[in-house]
């Protein structure tokens, strides 16, 4: 299936790409898009191969999607307020490299401003963190592992909420 992103970068005005709420109706695709993702192939497999974002999750929680003028689900983040984290943060494999994880991230900062939250924290999957760095995250530690589920350390990082 041919994404709606292959020829124009998702932060172009009037491409069609919205950032709009999930709703418990949005759990199964969503699910879908953590576990079909190729950042967790191989070795990072373990983590995500029972992850499900439920109903429940999606209630209790911030979680917003960036969706194609057609309805194509092309990524997603999850907020938690208390204590602040981006929790879950996937951009669909075909969407990736053409600004639309900046754009979520850009998102997930306004929200967690007119939440009142003066810092979110990130533990990222590990070959996520330049990303995470170059949007504006600084390193602020390491999680360690936790096997079996997690087998090896994570960089822990936080965005500064200003403005």
């Amino acid at each position: 299936m041919t994404s709606p992103m292959t020829d124009r970068d998702p932060a172009t005005p009037g491409d069609g790409v919205r950032i709009v709420r999930a709703t418990a109706r949005d759990a199964r695709r969503l699910t879908a898009m953590v576990r079909g993702s190729r950042a967790y192939e191989g070795r990072y497999a373990s983590v995500v191969s029972g992850c499900t974002v439920g109903p429940d999750y999606i209630e209790a929680h911030p979680v917003h999607m960036a969706v194609a003028a057609d309805g194509a689900l092309l990524g997603f983040y999850a907020l938690l307020l208390t204590p602040p984290e981006l929790d879950l943060m996937f951009v669909a494999d075909p969407a990736q490299g053409r600004g639309l994880g900046r754009r979520l991230i850009a998102h997930m900062l306004g929200e967690a401003r007119r939440g009142g939250l003066t810092s979110v924290r990130v533990v990222s999957h590990p070959p996520a963190e330049g990303f995470y760095r170059s949007v504006g995250a600084r390193r602020t530690g390491t999680v360690l592992a936790d096997p079996p589920v997690v087998a090896w350390d994570r960089p822990e990082l936080s965005f500064a909420v200003t403005g």
